[in-house]
């Protein structure tokens, strides 16, 4: 097998990305033939099928897998090397990509960058957020060098820097009756009007989890991918929800509305991540950051 060079790894990685010939044209800028001839000569290199041809797109096949990932090494070693020669030219600026829970975003900001930000002046930085399925992802395809979410499954592709508890807890209106009690259980607070994060959220599979344990139906009023929609439910006395504490902490600090924790053993030691592509040799500027969101973000403190 002749070596794969970047032009066969890139327009590889564009048509995974993108799930389609077309789309990944699109992307590139180049014409469709270009993409699937390159494919096609790529698949003659190694012998092997890269993809599952579908009137939907493409899929890997297991060749197509192994490439994959060999592309997303060479593109990480190259971003390595880049920023290694950078600092021997002098050159001491790094663009890290942040994949982050909305729920986490405040804490990012205000207790992460902001202090990161005095210290290392000339790192530059990408956020974008999403689901707890979407984050895992992103950061174990190399689309994002650091993930943060809430209470992610078991994923053999990722590494957690920093994990901490953080329990899941009822969220509600002031003056709620259940406020008033220390703990509270799951299935109780489902008899209130409720709202809910859209599948894919740590929480909800959490909530879902309890609730099918305790044969009752999940059916929210309202299904949202934003916590700020889910805050704004509460605040205005719609119902209930459920999130971390420290999602919901500027509002506490306002009154605008209560926490209490569930009682829930799930719930109860439900946790933060702060994690890593597994097997990845980190560049500085993402070494530097990660340790300093684990040792001064409220989400990651004891």
């Amino acid at each position: 097998m002749e070596t794969l060079d970047a032009k066969a790894l890139r327009i590889l990685m564009a048509v995974v990305r993108c799930g389609s010939i077309r789309g990944a044209a699109e992307h590139l800028s180049v014409a469709p033939s270009i993409v699937s001839r390159q494919i096609a000569d790529t698949e003659r290199n190694i012998g092997l099928p890269l993809f599952d041809r579908t009137s939907r797109g493409v899929g890997l096949t297991d060749a197509g897998g192994l490439v994959l990932e060999h592309a997303q090494r060479i593109l990480e070693d190259q971003q390595l090397l880049s920023e290694q020669i950078d600092q021997l030219r002098g050159v001491q600026q790094g663009r890290v990509r942040v994949r982050s829970g909305e729920g986490f975003l405040a804490d990012l900001i205000e207790h992460g960058l902001r202090s990161f930000v005095g210290v290392y002046p000339t790192i530059r930085y990408s956020i974008s957020l999403g689901n707890t399925g979407a984050v895992m992802d992103a950061t174990a395809n190399g689309d994002a060098d650091i993930g943060i979410a809430y209470n992610p499954v078991i994923d053999t592709r990722l590494r957690s820097l920093s994990i901490s508890r953080q329990p899941l807890c009822l969220v509600a209106p002031p003056g709620h009756a259940l406020l008033r009690r220390k703990q509270v259980e799951l299935v109780e607070c489902l008899e209130s009007p409720y709202a809910l994060l859209s599948e894919g959220h740590g929480v909800t599979r959490l909530v879902n989890r309890v609730a099918a344990d305790h044969g009752v139906a999940i059916a929210p009023i309202m299904e949202t991918p934003s916590i700020d929609a889910l805050r704004r439910f509460v605040a205005a006395g719609l119902g209930v929800s459920f999130l971390p504490r420290f999602a919901v902490s500027t509002e506490l600090s306002r009154g605008a509305l209560g926490v209490v924790e569930l009682s829930n053993p799930l719930l109860f030691e439900a946790s933060a991540h702060l994690m890593v592509k597994a097997r990845r040799r980190l560049p500085i500027s993402v070494e530097r950051l990660s340790s300093w969101l684990a040792g001064t973000m409220a989400a990651f403190r004891p």
